[in-house]
């Protein structure tokens, strides 16, 4: 795997996240674990100011941070990932702790699995032991990463809003990172 960096967005990546994001469009693909970036092309400023108040914890909203993985060689955005550490009501039914997605065209290369390992050190850092994850059940990669790290599903529903069934899985936070360290061993996270 070549090198990566898994970091808080800047302003420096401002046209790579909306060629991130545009790729999800061209390929109608589910937009995931990126703070709500989508919501924000015409204002990436707003988008990183948006990040700053998601990190501290509000009535309705617990904690959050939103990191990117890079690749280094050109500098592209191949995921993302939003981290809430916390749950509330709503995110313990659907969203869980950990929220992901990899570029359409980066996706089965391994990028998925590396993006969490490095979201289960950023949760190990903040003091979590164990996070719950959710996916919907016909989604294989996003389950097979998941069960990569451990993760034990506890159940799975209908969710009516679309008509599909959700995963809800939780994963051993140092359990996972073992699992990790013995994949990473060779390889160095950049946290920023």
């Amino acid at each position: 795997m070549e090198k990566l960096k898994f970091i808080k967005p800047t302003k420096e990546y401002e046209e790579a996240a909306y060629e991130y994001i545009q790729e999800f469009n061209d390929y109608n693909s589910n937009i995931n674990g990126t703070g709500g970036l989508h919501r924000y092309m015409q204002h990436y400023d707003e988008w990183l100011q948006k990040l700053e108040q998601d990190r501290k914890a509000t009535e309705d909203r617990v904690p959050a941070e939103t990191f990117m993985l890079i690749r280094e060689s050109d500098n592209r955005i191949l995921g993302m990932v939003n981290i809430r550490l916390g749950l509330n009501k709503a995110l313990l039914q659907h969203g869980g702790n950990i929220g992901y997605s990899v570029r359409p065209t980066e996706r089965k290369k391994g990028y998925n699995t590396y993006q969490l390992y490095c979201a289960l050190q950023f949760c190990k850092e903040q003091g979590l032991d164990k996070v719950l994850l959710t996916c919907k059940k016909d989604n294989v990669g996003s389950s097979k990463t998941i069960q990569h790290y451990g993760g034990i599903l506890e159940n799975e529903f209908f969710d009516s809003s679309d008509g599909s069934i959700t995963l809800r899985y939780w994963i051993d936070v140092e359990e996972g990172l073992k699992i990790g360290a013995k994949q990473y061993k060779d390889k160095q996270k950049v946290l920023k």
